[in-house]
């Protein structure tokens, strides 16, 4: 039996690390394994039943009764934080990792999508956590749903860490509006091929191979029966970032704040459908744009990474370990 196992187990490995072929995944990546164990809360949205899957992983070292909330950007799932999760949980703190409802192995409703109702059912997870206040850490779309957590909720939040975030300019000023199902035609017609090219532009210094461990379970769930599930809650999630700036609002963010800019970075959301080029070059200035926004939150502090693009805690782990054990310890 252990060996029927170890031999699953190393089938399970092969297939991730890309020396073999991953298996279609469906809407909620059923079959794919996540660095720790996932958990499911009950959620019920719009008259819908619905699991919003996280991971809640203990300090691994003596706990210093802290907790780390880590949220995940717009094209990725909780699973790329697992280097992040080891040095958190070595350093003393339990971590808690969400996928978002529409995200992950979380459901993929057709419902109304909102930075506010995201970061209640984010509450709603701590409160039966039993978590009173914790560090909330926000990568990309996650520093957005971070920055209005702490908007809505300053009293849980014990300090806040924007890695990259989007959404540090409005990109209704610049991006054209999209219909949803415009959008949704779009996602529909995702391919690996199309995914690679899209996740190419986080690197300034070329693409990564390691990245692919990240790549390609979006990749495989585009050859899903339900991968449409999938495609309308991406197009949902797009028109939920385009229409619910944050960025008017950093003054009333009164929590201590870290950000963390990788200096190359240019990601614009929606970037595909600006056709002047000085528009699209007056976007996504993250040097600027990051110090602006430490400028606008009262003692906040800027850690700028050079040569780094849009995803510190995976191209710069070392710098992004550094600079996030200092601010919260």
């Amino acid at each position: 039996m252990f060996r029927f196992f170890s031999c699953l187990l190393l089938a399970v490995l092969l297939a991730y690390s890309g020396r073999a072929q991953m298996p279609v995944l469906n809407a909620t990546l059923d079959g794919y394994e996540y660095p720790f164990a996932v958990k499911y809360l009950p959620l019920r949205l719009e008259g819908q039943a619905l699991r919003m899957a996280y991971m809640d992983v203990p300090a691994a070292a003596p706990a210093n009764g802290r907790t780390v909330v880590l949220l995940h950007g717009k094209n990725f799932f909780g699973a790329y934080w697992r280097e992040t999760i080891k040095a958190l949980t070595g350093a003393g703190f339990r971590v808690v990792v969400p996928d978002q409802i529409g995200f992950g192995k979380s459901d993929k409703p057709d419902l109304h999508y909102s930075f506010h109702q995201l970061a209640r059912n984010t509450k709603r997870l701590l409160d039966t956590l039993g978590v009173k206040k914790a560090v909330v850490v926000g990568h990309s779309m996650g520093g957005m749903l971070a920055t209005r957590f702490a908007l809505l909720y300053p009293e849980t939040t014990d300090k806040l860490v924007l890695e990259n975030p989007i959404g540090l300019e409005d990109y209704r000023v610049g991006v054209p509006f999209q219909p949803i199902d415009q959008a949704e035609a779009t996602e529909r017609n995702s391919t690996e091929a199309s995914i690679r090219k899209y996740h190419a532009t986080y690197y300034p210094g070329g693409y990564p191979k390691a990245h692919d461990e990240w790549l390609l379970p979006l990749a495989a769930q585009t050859k899903s029966p339900d991968f449409a599930r999938v495609a309308r809650a991406n197009a949902l999630t797009f028109d939920m970032i385009y229409q619910q700036p944050v960025s008017y609002e950093f003054g009333r963010v009164l929590v201590p704040t870290l950000l963390i800019i990788g200096q190359a970075d240019r990601t614009v959301v929606g970037k595909g459908l600006v056709k002047d080029p000085k528009v699209l070059a007056s976007l996504g200035q993250y040097p600027a744009l990051g110090r602006r926004t430490a400028a606008q939150i009262k003692g906040a502090k800027l850690v700028a990474l050079d040569n780094v693009g849009h995803i510190p805690h995976l191209e710069a782990f070392a710098r992004f370990r550094e600079a996030l054990l200092a601010f919260i310890k």
